[in-house]
């Protein structure tokens, strides 16, 4: 559509909600936490990584959802010493702001009611609130006592071992559109196979079989639950609602919300949120979003598609308050966006995947 002028529609309320690292925060902490503690934890993160990407999006294990990876690396986690203070200490001092993340979640918070909903464990999580002043009880992440998990001599030489054996495993490779294990390599088939082994049967079998039973990550179907138990929150509609992600945690979601006329945004997303959502946004700088944040509260979904469709200044400003104006232009100007289609799906895929690496490392920026 293309409107004459801009009319503000009489609505519903209107809802924010942004996943936190990726859109927020440049930081995978699970990750960071995993190189802080584990030896090669780079590569353990990764690997299990890949392998919840298998089970979540390929095989489509049943009850598993995208981003279980933050249980299944817990017992390594513990036996090589994390702490819930250590692990509190660590994300406090290590937090990688996207810039203006904490002016476009105050701005954002002062239109409509704004809210976090984050696969990231809660030591990471409640630090990144109180640094930036969000308030708490506005946020759904992955709750963890990792100190009640106490674990026995025997089971540490166990989980120490089976954890270097993961690390030794050549790292998976997703073939394109892959839709079973039949379309892997048969490499990758038996250390699929092996994982299962570790993770579904050797690891529940020990007293630590009780972190897979016990914690549950906010990703996946638990985010999209998130969505709606907000939406009863505020008295609002799914079609109401604003939804920033990037990555596979936030494919149900992104579905979601697309699915009930909501708004649904990729920011520097991978192709799991590409593939999702209907705006891609390619910015190093969080500015953009108080900007689509803006014109989707006044004026709804339907304008922010047709801003999308030829974005630029000089139609931004007809619709943009004239301070936030001003501030995307001495800020994140060159910041680009566009509606994502299946004829530049491919293109913004490749392109989008690139730009996310540049603003957040190339090892956090490949992970799924």
């Amino acid at each position: 559509m293309t409107a004459s002028k801009p009319v503000t529609n009489s609505r519903e309320r209107r809802v924010f909600i942004s996943d936190c690292e990726g859109p927020i925060s440049k930081n995978d902490n699970a990750f960071e936490l995993s190189c802080h503690f584990i030896p090669k934890g780079d590569r353990l993160f990764s690997l299990v990584s890949k392998y919840d990407d298998v089970l979540a999006d390929v095989v489509k294990k049943k009850g598993y959802k995208a981003g279980d990876t933050l249980k299944l690396i817990v017992p390594f986690l513990r036996v090589h010493g994390a702490t819930n203070t250590k692990m509190k200490e660590f994300s406090s001092t290590n937090i990688l702001l996207v810039p203006s993340a904490d002016e476009m979640l105050r701005y954002v918070e002062g239109i409509m009611p704004s809210f976090i909903v984050s696969t990231s464990y809660e030591h990471f999580i409640h630090s990144l609130c109180k640094i930036i002043g969000f308030r708490e009880v506005n946020i759904y992440c992955t709750r963890l006592d990792i100190d009640k998990y106490a674990l026995a001599r025997e089971e540490t030489k166990t989980l120490r071992a089976l954890g270097d054996e993961i690390i030794e495993m050549p790292m998976i490779e997703i073939p394109p559109n892959a839709i079973s294990l039949e379309d892997f390599s048969s490499r990758d088939r038996a250390n699929i196979k092996r994982l299962d082994e570790i993770f579904w049967e050797t690891i529940p079998m020990m007293s630590a079989g009780r972190i897979l039973e016990e914690i549950n990550p906010v990703g996946g179907f638990e985010k999209a639950n998130a969505v709606q138990d907000i939406v009863g929150r505020v008295g609002s509609e799914l079609s109401s609602v604003m939804y920033v992600g990037d990555s596979i945690t936030d494919v149900e979601p992104l579905r979601l919300v697309r699915r009930e006329g909501g708004l649904t945004v990729s920011f520097n997303g991978n192709q799991y949120a590409i593939r999702e959502a209907e705006i891609a946004i390619l910015s190093s700088n969080a500015t953009i979003t108080s900007v689509i944040a803006y014109i989707f509260n006044e004026y709804g979904r339907d304008v922010v598609l047709d801003l999308a469709k030829d974005w630029n200044p000089s139609r931004i400003k007809r619709y943009c308050s004239p301070d936030l104006f001003e501030r995307f232009l001495t800020t994140d100007e060159s910041a680009r966006v566009e509606v994502i289609t299946p004829h530049n799906r491919e293109r913004l895929t490749m392109q989008s995947t690139a730009f996310r690496k540049t603003v957040r490392g190339e090892a956090v920026g490949k992970l799924g």
